[in-house]
């Protein structure tokens, strides 16, 4: 698998892309301190973009499935690369308008590309390889998220905000060019070319065939309970910090999410060897509500730091399995729907628990906030499990 040229091209060209993405996220906060003292106006100009990338995810899905993936991605990353014009004339002009407009270029970009890459993974290795692909494949994306903010704060303490962005832009057209050089085998994939009369690629055809495949649907909804800790997972970490009193815990609780996540990643292919998918989700699904519950605690930085490594390697063993489920058991010519809707089902989720976690911490405070968030997630793998276990009795019978 690893001797594929396209496989390094998508690890490359994911490695990139996430250092070019947390250069530019860090960059907006930056731009947006100096431009906006009110936190809450931040977080509704943030969320425009967010509105846009969910407001076209039907189309993007619908037009994954129509047509190739590799053309998908090659306009989805030149409307990356012109996202970031916007923002230099942001700069420039200190509008906030400009920037605005490269928020939902950005997350348009984003809602075309995500979907189209997880529908090209299983056209480009066999199915075998899946769940190893998956789980190098984020450990990846996590690296890239330490190296982008790394560099973003290393650069705007030395150099002009345009130059972080200027990072950015290069970033974004290495990866264009990266992916021309892709080589996907889907011919037998890209459903033919229609007239625009022709409703039978509708972004809603997805729907059914999720109720058909009741361990897909399960597992859909399976990905709600990590959300409920990474939603609020800043806040989370900022409340710890103010907790404990120490600036310090925020950058060891990172770094040791980041590195268990890796851990997990790198081993789920052995775990595989020993149990099947679904025993992992289970498990893993179990030990980040524990995780949760284990932040009554959160006073004490030891019992902070064992926690965040049993939600990182649990969440790092739990992703990669997900994606393979999905990638395997929804007919591909249905992927790209698939995956625009469970783009769209994450960042809806994100933004409700980010609301909700914001909400609790102020009603009840961090440690029975955690508690309750930790039960209600280890009460639903229980329910999730016992359902599991019915449904395979019933296809034995």
């Amino acid at each position: 698998m690893l001797k594929d040229k396209n496989v390094w091209i998508i690890l490359s060209g994911e490695f990139i892309a996430g250092i070019g993405l947390w250069l530019g996220i860090i960059g907006n906060l930056e731009f947006l301190q100096e431009k906006i003292p009110s936190d809450f106006l931040k977080s509704l100009l943030l969320a425009t973009g967010l509105l846009a990338g969910i407001a076209v995810g039907p189309l993007a899905g619908k037009l994954t499935d129509r047509y190739s993936k590799k053309k998908i991605m090659l306009i989805a990353g030149f409307i990356r690369v012109v996202s970031v014009l916007f923002m230099f004339i942001a700069l420039s002009t200190g509008s906030i308008w400009w920037m605005i407009g490269f928020l939902i270029l950005i997350q348009i970009s984003a809602a075309f590309y995500f979907p189209a890459l997880q529908a090209a993974i299983p056209l480009i290795v066999a199915e075998k390889d899946l769940l190893k692909l998956n789980g190098i494949h984020m450990n990846v994306s996590t690296l890239s998220r330490i190296a982008g903010t790394a560099l973003a704060g290393l650069l705007l303490v030395l150099v002009p905000l345009y130059i972080v962005y200027a990072a950015s832009f290069v970033g974004y057209i290495i990866l264009f060019i990266l992916t021309m050089f892709i080589n996907i085998n889907e011919d037998h994939h890209i459903r033919p070319v229609m007239e625009k009369s022709d409703s039978s690629t509708s972004f809603k055809d997805v729907f059914p065939v999720i109720k058909k495949l009741p361990i897909v649907y399960m597992t859909l909804l399976m990905t709600l309970i990590p959300t409920l800790f990474l939603g609020g997972f800043n806040l989370i970490v900022i409340n710890i910090s103010e907790l404990q009193e120490s600036s310090m815990i925020k950058g060891l609780i990172y770094t040791t999410e980041g590195v268990s996540f890796m851990l997990g990643a790198f081993l789920i292919n052995r775990l595989t060897e020993k149990m099947s998918a679904f025993t992992i989700l289970f498990v893993t699904s179990f030990f980040i509500g524990f995780s949760q519950v284990m932040l009554y605690f959160a006073n004490s930085p030891a019992i902070t730091i064992l926690t965040f490594l049993i939600f990182g390697f649990s969440v790092g063993c739990f992703f990669p399995t997900v994606a393979t489920i999905f990638q395997t058991k929804i007919p591909k010519d249905y992927h790209g729907r698939f995956f625009s809707f469970r783009n769209m089902l994450d960042r809806v989720t994100f933004q409700i628990v980010l609301l909700l976690t914001g909400l609790l911490l102020d009603i009840m405070g961090l440690q029975q906030m955690c508690v309750l968030f930790g039960m209600l997630a280890i009460t639903t793998t229980l329910l999730f499990y016992i359902t599991s276990t019915k449904i395979k009795q019933l296809n034995n019978s």
